[in-house]
C-alpha cells in the first residue's frame, strides 16, 4: 500500500482528500505547515508528497527547493496558483507534476498512481527480476531504492524525470538507448 502525505493549509481540503484517497487504497499523513511538511517527507516513509504552493511557515516552492537538496521523493503540487509561470517554477524546482485547484479527485488519483507507476515499472525489456540496488560507473553511483546519486562520493542533486533518465542510460552503458525504449522506463 503507497503512503501519502497532504501538504496543504486547507484543512478541510485535506481531510476530504484523505478520505477520498484512503478509498482508493492510499494510506495518508497529512501536514499543514510547510515546515512540518518539510520535516514529515524528510523522516516519514511516504512514497509521494502531494505539496501546496501557498502554505505558512515555508511555501511549497521552498519544501520542494529543501527537499530536492537530499530528496527525490516523488511531488505532486496541487495549488490555487494555476498561472503558467507557477506550474513553470514548480516543475524546474523538480516537482513531477502540477495540478491546479479546484480538481476532480479521480484526477489526482489518476496522476498520482501515473507517478508511482513510473518510478515501480519492471526493466526496460519486461522482466520481473529486481533491480540491483546499487549501480556504479567510474564515480557516479546510483541507489535505486531511494533514488539518490553520487559523484565521486558527493551527492548530486536531480529532478525526478532527470534521475529516471540517468537510470536507464546507466542501465544500459555502453549500448544506444532510443526514444522509445526510454519511455517503457521507470
Amino acid at each position: 500500500m503507497n503512503r501519502i502525505l497532504l501538504a496543504d493549509d486547507d484543512i478541510e481540503l485535506c481531510e476530504m482528500l484523505k478520505q477520498y484517497l484512503e478509498a482508493e487504497g492510499f494510506q495518508v499523513g497529512m501536514a499543514h505547515d510547510g515546515k512540518s511538511a518539510l520535516n514529515q517527507a524528510r523522516t516519514g516513509d511516504y512514497d509521494l508528497i502531494v505539496l501546496d504552493v501557498m502554505m505558512p511557515q515555508l511555501n511549497g516552492f521552498d519544501v520542494l527547493r529543501q527537499l530536492r537538496v537530499d530528496s527525490l521523493l516523488p511531488v505532486l503540487m496541487l495549488t490555487a496558483r494555476g498561472e503558467d509561470v507557477d506550474s513553470i517554477i514548480g516543475l524546474d524546482l523538480g516537482a513531477d507534476d502540477y495540478l491546479p485547484k479546484p480538481c476532480n479527485p479521480r484526477v489526482l488519483v489518476a496522476r498520482i498512481r501515473a507517478i508511482l507507476r513510473r518510478l515501480q515499472s519492471p526493466t526496460l525489456h519486461g522482466e520481473e527480476s529486481a533491480p540491483p540496488e546499487i549501480i556504479k560507473l567510474d564515480g557516479l553511483e546510483i541507489q535505486t531504492g531511494s533514488r539518490t546519486v553520487a559523484l565521486h562520493g558527493q551527492p548530486v542533486t536531480m529532478t525526478s524525470t532527470e534521475y529516471s533518465v540517468l537510470e536507464v542510460l546507466l542501465r544500459e552503458a555502453g549500448h544506444v538507448v532510443s526514444r522509445p525504449n526510454y519511455q517503457n522506463a521507470p
